[in-house]
């Protein structure tokens, strides 16, 4: 790990060079097409609405706080501008995506790792039945159903760097069936049927390829590898995927034939449906008959960084075959079975459809080790940039809100990479309050949040290298 650099005025005079009056809203007005509506153009709104986000902190991320921090803005131009105002927020996540696309292919050209769209679903947390979607339905945030929103998300990510680029609402069957109830909430007739979030998924991932976003492969949890629907259009499409899925998926160990069984007795109806001639094995099952037999896993290690030293994994690579729905034939996948090396019990299942040649233990770790950053990219979104928060209820406000977010979220990625020589641990919050104290607060307001940010690092530094000398 690189060490922590002390030298206090380089960073400050880095940032007071850097981040002027225009620094965020070059950036927002640089989405300024997106923005306009009929003759007019809202950018300047959208401009307030952004350094909303970023000045609030987590839970205070509503108008009236919005309309207390940022200087001119109105809690009523907020209002409009989420809720009633015409501006596409599609044309901004699109925007945010082809310019993500372009950083993750200028991280890759130097680091050499390959870029996944991963997909993930998050929940927010709502009162009442008048928000758009809201129900009782799973919160992972929870753990349990609670009255929520649910959204299906799409996270570019090249190693340590993630960004949010594609978002779908997630509607309830009860909303679908309720024509009246949509209207009120405002969404479009083509947005009011009900779809599964492996379909929503789907549709996102065909938005990005459309618009020219580049990516090498697609990771998701177990809700979309456990879809065999899903796995066969990501292969349709002939895009590379490593997917977890759940420890009761069954596959086959050989390849299997499809006959018509022989009848059992002269009696009742004759056999119709082929079946296979072997029965396929549940993977937990099989993680236990493999479990102590040291020759048939791989110690890999370095997997990923982090800051509790490089994660260590035991992995178990094989060919299997997976029946896909309910069709007599079967396709050939490679699982991957990893644990940890730190004694915990946790052990995770991916299929892909890339061959078991094609790519090594190590790499096929890595992939499933992905998904970690976009977890991080949703802590993030909703700790620093109120993702939350929102105060709207129709289907325009929800999404108007989600594509500010986005663009703050790649605005604060690009930040910390231009930050990244003079401070290489700077965190997305580092990079939050040290803009917003620079561009708002006194030379010495800079200098007290810089010594107490190289505390911290240092504090981690240590801890670092500790870990990683172990």
């Amino acid at each position: 790990m690189r060490q922590v650099q002390s030298d206090k005025k380089n960073l400050s005079n880095f940032l007071n060079s850097t981040l002027t009056d225009s620094y965020a809203q070059d950036f927002v007005y640089s989405y300024c097409d997106c923005f306009q509506v009929h003759t007019h153009n809202r950018a300047h709104v959208a401009l307030q609405y952004f350094l909303g986000l970023l000045k609030s902190e987590k839970g205070q991320g509503n108008m009236e706080r919005m309309e207390e921090e940022v200087p001119e803005s109105e809690y009523r131009a907020y209002q409009h501008f989420l809720s009633e105002s015409s501006w596409k927020h599609q044309d901004v996540i699109d925007k945010v995506a082809l310019d993500a696309s372009t950083l993750m292919k200028a991280e890759k050209a130097r680091g050499g790792k390959p870029t996944g769209l991963i997909i993930d679903e998050s929940a927010h947390l709502k009162k009442g039945d008048k928000s758009v979607g809201v129900g009782k339905q799973y919160a992972g945030v929870v753990g349990k159903v609670e009255n929520c929103q649910v959204g299906v998300y799409a996270s570019l990510v090249n190693d340590t760097r993630a960004a949010l680029v594609g978002e779908k609402l997630f509607l309830p069957e009860s909303w679908a069936k309720d024509t009246r109830r949509c209207k009120i909430a405002g969404i479009p007739s083509a947005e009011q049927g009900h779809k599964t979030k492996p379909e929503l998924a789907l549709d996102i991932i065909d938005r990005l390829i459309g618009q020219g976003v580049e990516f090498d492969w697609v990771g998701g949890d177990g809700l979309y590898g456990h879809t065999s629907e899903f796995r066969q259009e990501l292969e349709q499409r002939k895009l590379l995927f490593v997917l977890d899925v759940h420890k009761d998926e069954k596959v086959f160990f050989e390849k299997p034939s499809f006959v018509i069984p022989e009848a059992k007795s002269s009696r009742g109806r004759r056999p119709k449906h082929k079946k296979p001639d072997i029965d396929p094995i549940r993977l937990d099952k099989y993680f236990h008959q493999i479990a102590s037999d040291d020759t048939r896993w791989s110690v890999e290690k370095k997997i990923r960084k982090g800051h509790k030293g490089w994660l260590m994994l035991r992995v178990h690579k094989t060919k299997v075959w997976a029946q896909e729905g309910t069709s007599d034939q079967v396709v050939e996948r490679t699982l991957i079975i990893s644990h940890k090396l730190d004694g915990r019990k946790e052990v995770k299942y991916s299929l892909s459809n890339g061959s078991i040649e094609e790519y090594s233990s190590h790499q096929y770790a890595w992939f499933q080790s992905q998904r970690y950053w976009v977890e991080r990219t949703f802590d993030d979104a909703k700790n620093e940039l109120c993702m939350s928060d929102y105060q709207v209820r129709k289907w325009k406000g929800w999404h108007h809100h989600h594509a500010l977010v986005f663009m703050a979220g790649l605005f604060l990625l690009k930040h910390r990479i231009e930050f990244e020589h003079e401070s290489p641990l700077m965190s997305m919050r580092d990079a939050r309050i040290l803009m917003i104290v620079t561009l708002y607060g006194t030379e010495q307001d800079v200098r007290n949040r810089i010594d107490q940010m190289e505390i911290r690092h240092k504090k981690r530094q240590y801890d670092i290298d500790r870990r990683y000398k172990t």
